[in-house]
């Protein structure tokens, strides 16, 4: 039988496929099954597939409990180690996912805030009755990367000018430093310093401080000083590290024996207040406060630290990353310090001290 060219063909029986009646003509039939098929062939090789997670963002949960701690579980009536008087501690914990985490802190006009190492901004207050008020999550607006992956935002240090309020932060995996505006909720301006490229992936910039004098110093927590000279690299800018003009001075910095530093502070009288963190068997976290003095820095020197508080078990301790001074308004200065549980680690707190900061003698 002969078929007319505008004739519309209906399928036989033999040439109907399995979708029998409702088959689709061959052209279209062909392309559909294409575009169902190919999606679905990568799954049948390489079964469920899932990308890397994201990083842990702050939602809109701020709920947050400060649960009161002693000092020494041994001696809870213990108020003081070395030149350090206990004022208060507690243990933070926050409904969110994403809080915790802090591997830096800074503090203004009574307030706290973190930064997490995921890029996580968290702002709050305990008042005299260690009751936690005015709670503020943010998230910072730019960084390196596109800021899904953690590694994006593994922010580890901060610095902040107290005349300006503008914010530095240290990009550990990337090493570089941002500048923000004062509010944190724009980017000013970014650097990946040359002397700072060949810092590890994972030791890079620990601890950023602004002196007064407007200098920058940066303590890399791994990048060994020499071959020669134990101890770990560290740098001085002669002004804003994101400033193409900005001078560096190379110098090093020697730690406690098994210790790694994780933030700084310029105390009132110019010297800086470092705190070390380590992590071993027994026990399995302590942590160490040393001075050192920035006027012995030279090109090519490497800088002592002096002891002056040990945190050991039974004291309150865990992984201690971030630190905060201010001014108490009578003349002395109050010092924070804060853990970091690695986002509700088993084994780790979100632990915060507060200590009135006595005078400390020159070594």
């Amino acid at each position: 039988m002969e078929r007319s060219a505008n004739a519309a063909h209906v399928p036989l029986p033999h040439e109907r496929g399995s979708l029998g009646r409702f088959a689709i003509p061959g052209a279209i039939s062909a392309v559909m099954l294409r575009l169902l098929i190919f999606p679905v062939l990568p799954l049948l090789f390489v079964g469920h597939y899932s990308g890397p997670p994201r990083r842990p963002v702050l939602g809109g949960d701020v709920r947050v409990e400060a649960q009161p701690i002693v000092l020494d579980a041994r001696d809870p009536e213990r108020r003081q180690i070395g030149p350090l008087v206990f004022l208060g501690g507690w243990e933070l914990k926050g409904r969110d996912d994403a809080f915790g985490g802090f591997s830096a802190m800074a503090t203004t006009n009574g307030r706290l805030q973190f930064l997490t190492d995921a890029g996580g901004l968290v702002n709050l207050k305990i008042d005299g009755a260690g009751r936690v008020e005015n709670i503020r999550f943010a998230d910072l607006p730019g960084g390196p990367g596109r800021g899904w992956l953690k590694e994006d935002r593994d922010t580890e240090s901060m610095a902040r000018d107290p005349e300006t309020g503008r914010v530095w932060i240290g990009f550990e995996r990337v090493n570089a430093i941002w500048r923000y505006s004062r509010d944190l909720k724009r980017v000013e301006a970014s650097a990946q310093p040359l002397a700072m490229r060949d810092w590890p992936e994972n030791g890079g910039a620990e601890a950023i401080v602004r002196l007064r004098s407007g200098r920058f110093l940066v303590f890399s927590e791994r990048a060994g000083a020499s071959n020669t000279a134990p101890g770990f690299q560290a740098l001085a800018f002669d002004r804003d590290p994101t400033d193409p003009a900005a001078q560096v001075t190379r110098f090093a910095y020697r730690p406690p024996r098994g210790y790694r530093v994780t933030d700084a502070v310029e105390m009132a009288d110019g010297r800086l207040l470092l705190l070390h963190r380590k992590i071993a068997f027994r026990p399995y976290l302590s942590a160490r406060l040393t001075l050192l003095d920035p006027s012995e820095i030279r090109a090519g020197a490497v800088l002592l630290v002096h002891e002056i508080a040990r945190f050991d078990p039974p004291l309150a301790v865990d992984n201690m990353e971030a630190m905060a001074l201010e001014e108490d308004g009578r003349g002395g200065q109050i010092l924070w310090i804060a853990s970091d549980d690695n986002f509700r680690s088993p084994f780790q707190r979100n632990l915060l001290l507060k200590f009135a900061l006595m005078p400390i003698p020159a070594s």
